[in-house]
């Protein structure tokens, strides 16, 4: 067989010995592998190449000002709440059920509709009740008559008894015939008034204001005395209730407030807390702890005239048990967090920022009250905090020509915060000639950037950084 042209064994000579062979073979198999190798080197040098020669944006060197959001520490209320899940539960859910049995004649009520306590909602055939009223009321007639004649028997009798001129016991066998024709009478009475009110129940009425709920049966369906699925379900829409759960801890605060005399106020918002639905107070508290979740029910009311709050609907809560007033407030979003504790940046008319150690009480979702550390007036940082230090330029692009106040001065005892940016750019302008200090001063943010780049290494030969 013919050797292969592009196989390796095509290339030895042939005469030549299996020990050259394998030589030249692997002669050939090295050269491969060290071109492999020599082009895997080169693309690890190109990428590394590049990876390091990539411009990197430093923030804030050299005086670079940065752009923030700030605010006005504030002095106002503030608020004390409570915020729990909670769901709407109406105060009243009846199912109407037919007090008598007999065919659904009609029905005078739409599904959904507002009803009124007393409107009637269906009819049920009333003839056999009307019957029954007739001949309860015959029977009663008839006793009436009985009875009436049995007294005018007891006058005659009385008479003759006067005259000596009938036994003693007739007498009193009459007088106990008209005690039985008025007992017969009186039987007959309830008779006539549990037929009438029989006949009253062939109108089935709403027990309670509410909406009017899906209908269970239809016009010509039999329904019988208390049948458990009823015509409809009336629901009370005003007022409604919402009942929630707090943790046992703050039960406390609550009872003090009520036992005060306190009209705790309710909101009550949507799932997403961005709508608030309705406004009431707190009508009741449970009267024991559920020891397996910790928690004690409490229920609040509500007017709901715009039947903003549907029944079994959930929202969200929110309690107000106290509020603190002539408090310094400031945005939560100010509030800033590191190894020396709790820190806000301060802008300063110049256009800088210092760190200031305070002190924070109660919060809510907007603002935090500031005990220690601030003044109403200041202005704070609360949009680009993460990219500051003590004495960092600052620029505010939504208002950049609005005069920043003087901050109050820091308390005492406050450390000292660590050199920042700002403390550095000031120490290299030092050491520049006093002509080149006022040129720099006189440059845009962008100029003086770009001089201290291309003076890197002068400014390190004199020990700028």
């Amino acid at each position: 067989m013919s050797p292969d042209k592009n196989s390796d064994a095509a290339i030895v000579p042939p005469g030549e010995g299996s020990l050259a062979r394998a030589r030249r073979w692997l002669d050939l198999y090295a050269v491969r592998v060290g071109v492999i190798l020599v082009c895997l080197l080169a693309v690890i040098a190109l990428i590394y190449y590049l990876a390091h020669t990539q411009p990197v944006q430093k923030r804030g060197r050299f005086g670079e000002a940065q752009p923030v959001g700030v605010a006005k520490v504030v002095q106002g209320p503030m608020p004390l709440t409570l915020n729990a899940l909670g769901t709407v539960t109406p105060l009243a859910t009846v199912t109407v059920r037919p007090q008598v049995s007999g065919p659904v004649m009609s029905f005078h009520f739409t599904e959904g509709q507002m009803v009124k306590k007393g409107d009637v909602l269906a009819e049920i055939d009333p003839r056999p009740f009307k019957a029954a009223l007739d001949q309860a009321q015959g029977q009663l007639d008839r006793d009436r008559a009985a009875l009436a004649n049995a007294k005018l028997d007891l006058v005659r009798y009385q008479s003759l008894w006067d005259e000596k001129s009938i036994s003693q016991q007739q007498l009193a066998t009459q007088r106990a015939l008209v005690k039985q024709d008025e007992g017969v009478v009186a039987s007959d009475v309830g008779n006539v008034n549990a037929a009438a009110l029989n006949l009253g129940y062939a109108k089935v009425t709403s027990p309670v204001d509410g909406r009017a709920g899906i209908r269970q049966v239809d016009i010509g369906n039999l329904v019988q005395a208390g049948q458990t699925g009823g015509i409809v379900t009336i629901t009370q829409i005003n007022p409604m209730s919402v009942i929630f759960s707090i943790p046992e801890d703050n039960i406390d605060q609550i009872m003090t407030r009520m036992n005060a005399g306190a009209m705790l106020e309710a909101d009550a918002y949507d799932r997403t807390q961005t709508r608030k639905l309705a406004t009431g107070t707190l009508s009741a508290v449970d009267s024991a702890i559920d020891t397996t979740t910790g928690t004690v029910k409490l229920r609040a009311l509500f007017d709901n005239a715009d039947n903003a709050l549907f029944p079994n609907q959930f929202v969200n809560i929110h309690l107000l048990i106290d509020t603190q007033k002539n408090q310094t407030l400031a945005p939560v979003a100010a509030i800033q967090r590191g190894s020396q504790g709790t820190f806000v940046f301060v802008a300063n008319p110049d256009k800088t920022v210092s760190m200031r150690a305070v002190k924070t009480g109660a919060t809510d979702s907007t603002n935090i009250v500031i005990t220690h550390g601030l003044k109403p007036g200041d202005t704070i940082v609360v949009d680009g905090a993460d990219r500051l230090s003590d004495g960092a330029a600052i620029e505010i692009p939504a208002s950049p020509k609005a005069a920043i106040a003087a901050p109050s001065a820091a308390p005492a005892g406050q450390p000292a915060p660590p050199p920042g940016r700002q403390d550095r750019f000031q120490r290299m302008l030092k050491r520049l000639p006093p002509a080149q200090q006022e040129e720099l001063k006189k440059m845009t943010p962008d100029q003086r950037r770009a001089w201290f780049r291309e003076h890197r290494g002068e400014l390190r030969q004199r020990g700028g950084q």
